[in-house]
């Protein structure tokens, strides 16, 4: 399983809201919305990753709940 869809099928079984991406630079991008708990425990999830995943560094970055995000999905 790759990264985008590990974090997209934990993301849906937390609740979340929000999306997964690549960005340009490779790195991936994530934006959650949701239960505080749910969001730590989708962090520690994410510093995991999926089995052959490399996680080098997982930048965070705590902003006001918007709730514009939508049902959580991988982007383009």
């Amino acid at each position: 399983m790759g990264f985008r869809f590990f974090a997209e099928s934990h993301a849906r079984r937390l609740g979340l809201e929000g999306y997964v991406r690549n960005r340009y630079d490779g790195a991936v991008e994530v934006e959650a919305e949701g239960d505080s708990k749910a969001l730590e425990r989708f962090l520690d999830a994410l510093r995991q990753g999926p089995r052959m995943a490399r996680i080098q560094e997982v930048r965070v970055s705590w902003m006001p709940h918007r709730g514009d995000l939508g049902p959580f999905g991988v982007r383009g």
